[in-house]
């Protein structure tokens, strides 16, 4: 299937457009008609009540406009409705004419609340376990948080969001739009921190440096500007993805058994890791293809132990110029995280070590390994691997560090900690990657960001604090002046720049950024796109596009939704003026994307290696695996 832009375009063709054609798609139910034109919209009257009501409005007579709320409800608004889905008939009803929203302190989420609004039982207060709720009416009750994906429209006095359904509410003057948008964002700051939103309590949760994210009005984004400069001046920037770019399927084709991940590799071949093995595949500039060798975890190897390797291995890392495979191994004998890893020889098929993760004569566990650098899996000679647990950073070695083999046929052999440190407690780590140089990020359940130089695991550089979001997975860009952190509804993207005091520009990674901290950019799904998703699909796996060259920029952003690939252009989101930050409140949100929708849930979606962009085209194939098919994408001009 092929790409297409947010679902949003299926009201209009652009968003100056959007706005105009959503306002008149705007009906009340009972006036629905199938009278539609050809191009499916509702054909256009030269005259219109609204038309009519303006120009009495304009004679300033005593008479009161239909915007015109009652005066004794508070909190007034019109609520509309959005249904049909993405399909052809989809459009805004009216649902509400007039009808009034509210904010209440509850336990009772979903049910139905014994206090006044506004109020908060007795008992409630005690357990400690409330929330903030929005009720609308008698047909919205929502917890009020991220999960709502709410959008607001300031030129139009409007916000969308997702609440069993996709709704909008217009409000009928700027005032009482301003007024809602801020009690909105206190009471979700609230429901996550549990402390009352205000300036004291915003230090406490993001530190006095990186206030700006608190208010991003007050933030410093000239560091964004000045990134867009660097940008414009990086190899092949002449051909960055314009509008009229878009994508195309190549080909598709069935896989051997259920894909679980993608081992994308920069040199002849690709990796399939599946339910009972891995299928090798050839790597092109259209994408990848081809049945080629399939490699059974089991193959050729009888040593004892080795089959606990007959499920799919949680990770697979390319090493040594992509001749062998780490797998890591999912049997965890009762603990919470892995406790080894298998190497499989590529070349021979075979799986040649079983190792386990020991210190100091203990075995521990890890939940994830890397390569030690962005391009460090093409190093014919790489024996060491950075591991993460949730307390735990270090650097793993596959030598003996007596210069002595082990002897593998009577032992599992123990990795050699070159390098780390174990923490006492505290930081939950979660995922992490690395920069062109080794520099590593690492995300955290408390939604922290921590930023780790190459010369040391024990100190980070630069702690970012987060939106309070778990962070599921991080990437960062080559260069590192760049970090993509994946919650489950929304992205993060981070400016790791700064002026030093000496005026020099470097990376939160190699000094600490002090109080000229950007603000971040999110990274959204709209409240339409995401109700379509599906209530249990989350974003998954946010990667930038492969480089591994000085110099060289990312172009593409790509994350996964359930069947959605999900794509941004980075120098878009980049840009601060770009039409998707116009009329914002709080920090910039870009819902300017392309999505892929597949037949079946998503496992992974990766850019191929830079290696693998042709002329004509301003990025590497994309490529899209799902259980039973892989299928790879290219960005071409429309004809």
């Amino acid at each position: 299937m092929g790409g297409s832009h947010s679902r949003e375009e299926l009201i209009s063709d652009s968003d100056e457009e959007e706005y105009e054609e959503e306002e008149e798609n705007y009906q009340d139910s009972k006036d629905d008609t199938p009278e539609r034109s050809s191009s499916g919209r509702r054909p256009k009257t030269p005259s219109s009540l609204d038309e009519v009501a303006a120009k009495l409005e304009a004679l300033k007579l005593k008479y009161p406009t239909s915007n015109t709320p009652n005066p004794s409800l508070k909190n007034a608004v019109k609520l509309y409705l959005h249904i049909g889905g993405n399909t052809p008939k989809a459009k805004w009803v009216t649902s509400e004419k007039l009808t009034s929203y509210t904010f209440i302190k509850t336990a009772k989420i979903d049910g139905q609340d014994g206090a006044e609004d506004g109020e908060e039982s007795e008992n409630e207060e005690e357990s400690g376990d409330v929330w903030w709720v929005m009720k609308v009416g008698n047909k919205i009750r929502v917890k009020v948080g991220v999960e709502m994906q709410l959008k607001s429209f300031g030129d139009q006095r409007r916000v969308d969001f997702v609440a069993k359904g996709v709704w909008a509410m217009k409000f009928f003057s700027d005032e009482e739009y301003k007024s809602f948008v801020s009690k909105f964002n206190d009471c979700s700051f609230e429901n996550t921190y549990k402390m009352e939103s205000n300036d004291a309590n915003k230090v406490k949760v993001y530190g006095k440096d990186f206030i700006g994210w608190a208010n991003p009005e007050a933030a410093d984004d000239s560091i964004w500007e000045d990134a867009e400069d660097a940008f414009s001046k990086s190899p092949r920037s002449a051909t960055p993805m314009r509008a009229n770019q878009d994508l195309r399927e190549e080909f598709e084709e069935a896989a051997n058994g259920g894909i679980q991940s993608l081992a994308l590799g920069a040199l002849d071949n690709s990796f399939l890791v599946g339910d009972s093995g891995i299928q090798v595949v050839k790597n092109f500039t259209h994408g990848i293809q081809g049945k080629g060798v399939y490699v059974n975890f089991d193959n050729g190897n009888q040593r004892s132990g080795l089959n606990s390797v007959h499920s799919t291995p949680r990770k697979a890392l390319l090493m040594r110029a992509e001749t062998n495979m780490l797998l890591m191994s999912p049997k965890t004998e009762g603990k919470p995280h892995t406790t080894g890893l298998h190497q499989l020889d590529i070349e021979t098929g075979k799986i040649v070590t079983e190792w386990k993760f020991g210190k100091d004569g203990t075995e521990i566990t890890m939940r994830d390994i890397a390569n030690d650098s962005k391009g460090a899996q093409l190093d014919p000679s790489g024996a060491t691997f950075l591991g993460l647990d949730d307390n735990r950073l270090c650097r793993w070695d596959m030598r003996d560090r007596n210069g002595i083999v082990q002897n593998l046929a009577t032992s599992t052999p123990v990795l050699n900690w070159t390098q780390g440190h174990q923490f006492s407690r505290g930081t939950n780590f979660q995922c992490f990657a690395t920069t062109g140089d080794g520099s590593i990020v690492v995300g955290s359940l408390d939604g922290k960001i921590r930023l780790y130089s190459i010369t040391s695991m024990r100190q980070a550089k630069t702690a970012f604090p987060g939106l309070g979001s778990p962070i599921t997975h991080v990437d960062v860009t080559f260069d590192g002046k760049w970090i993509l952190g994946t919650t489950d509804t929304y992205l993060i993207l981070i400016c790791t720049l700064f002026t030093d005091k000496d005026g020099k520009t470097k990376t939160g990674f190699n000094g600490r950024m002090g109080h000229r901290v950007a603000a971040p950019r999110l990274l959204k799904l709209t409240p339409l796109d995401s109700h379509l998703a599906g209530v249990n699909n989350k974003f998954r796996n946010a990667q930038f596009s492969w480089v591994t060259e000085n110099g060289k920029q990312e172009r593409h952003l790509v994350a996964t939704v359930g069947k959605f690939s999900v794509i941004w252009n980075f120098q878009q989101v980049k840009n601060g003026s770009h039409e998707c930050y116009h009329n914002q409140e709080g920090l910039k949100s870009c819902y300017c994307y392309k999505i892929v929708l597949k037949d079946d849930s998503i496992v992974d979606s990766r850019f191929m290696h830079d290696k693998f962009a042709v002329s004509d085209s301003p990025e590497a194939p994309l490529v899209i695996a799902t259980p039973l098919k892989i299928s790879s994408f290219s960005i071409s001009s429309r004809r």
